[in-house]
């Protein structure tokens, strides 16, 4: 029986069903913040306590630490710890206010010249961080962080003085992509699917959507994994899939690929639930922490992935 105020509970999914075996995984090994996220997704959980969990992670100067991205590790607020946070809180309806107001501080004091965010401050030096996650004395800045904190501000229709000069670097940036990786087209898309000047970014992804066929950045058949080049630098099966792209029906990455490409894409999705129930990471496995950590986020965004093409309801 319910607890008397508790959110009334879903009906329970099939003993089989995706969705049954990742619950027991999310149980069985999930942070208290992918708990809480997963029971919000999926569970008619409730937003304040994700938003609670999250707190956890932030830090006095408005920032995120504490390994809330598992490949940082260490106290230290970060730039990918920011971009990880404001996923979680537009997740649940929460990305505004002052809590958002905190971060866009935050984001303006560890920006770069151009007004953009590096990827890693070189504060992480001295705490554990993965071998593929460069710390440089002066780092550049990144599309791979900035593109995805701006785009979620503007799909959340936040307004800060920050945004300005962050928008334009990610428009530049994009544009003078001639050649790219995976992880900077995601990071682009992410950026165009909700930046508002609208012509130009369906203009900028159809060059992009070319430029990942050109230099075949999308696995377009799981089946012959062997003929699609892995990035330099990834690990050996790091390939990525039409559904890496475009994560929605709604993505501008959508219009990449063919209904055929994408239906093999999300079979192929389907097919990478592991027998304990979660979702494999594809990226190299340098610490046995940071793999259990982010196995259950990998998890959830499958979960929401296949639920968003319609391949389960829950």
């Amino acid at each position: 029986m319910a607890e008397s105020g508790a959110s009334p509970l879903p009906p329970t999914p099939p003993a089989h069903s995706p969705l049954f075996r990742a619950e027991r995984f999310i149980w069985l090994t999930a942070r208290v913040l992918e708990q809480r996220l997963f029971a919000y997704h999926f569970l008619n959980g409730g937003p304040d306590p994700v938003e609670t969990a999250l707190d956890a992670y932030r830090n006095e100067d408005g920032g995120y630490g504490h390994a809330l991205e598992p490949d940082l590790r260490g106290p230290l607020s970060q730039p990918l710890h920011a971009g990880h946070a404001l996923r979680v809180l537009d997740a649940i309806g929460r990305c505004g206010g002052q809590r958002v107001e905190r971060v866009c501080r935050y984001l303006t004091a560890v920006s770069t010249a151009d007004g953009a965010l590096p990827a890693v401050l070189p504060g992480q030096r001295g705490y554990p961080a993965a071998p593929f996650v460069p710390v440089v004395d002066d780092p550049p800045s990144e599309l791979l962080a900035t593109g995805p904190v701006v785009g979620l501000l503007h799909r959340n229709e936040v307004w800060h003085a920050w945004l300005f000069r962050a928008t334009d670097y990610c428009w530049q940036a994009i544009e003078d992509l001639e050649k790219s990786h995976p992880y900077e087209i995601e990071a682009a898309v992410a950026f165009l699917d909700t930046v508002p000047d609208r012509s130009r970014a369906e203009a900028t992804a159809d060059r992009l959507g070319r430029l990942v066929r050109d230099q075949r950045l999308a696995a377009l058949d799981p089946e012959r994994l062997g003929t699609y080049p892995v990035a330099p630098g990834y690990a050996p099966r790091e390939h990525h899939f039409p559904h890496d792209f475009a994560r929605s029906p709604d993505s501008l990455a959508r219009a990449w690929f063919t209904d055929e490409e994408m239906s093999r894409s999300l079979d192929f999705l389907t097919a990478e639930q592991e027998a304990d129930g979660g979702w494999p990471i594809r990226w190299g496995q340098w610490a046995p922490a940071a793999a259990l950590e982010a196995r259950p986020v990998v998890t959830i965004e499958a979960l929401q992935t296949l639920r968003a093409y319609g391949r389960f309801v829950g």
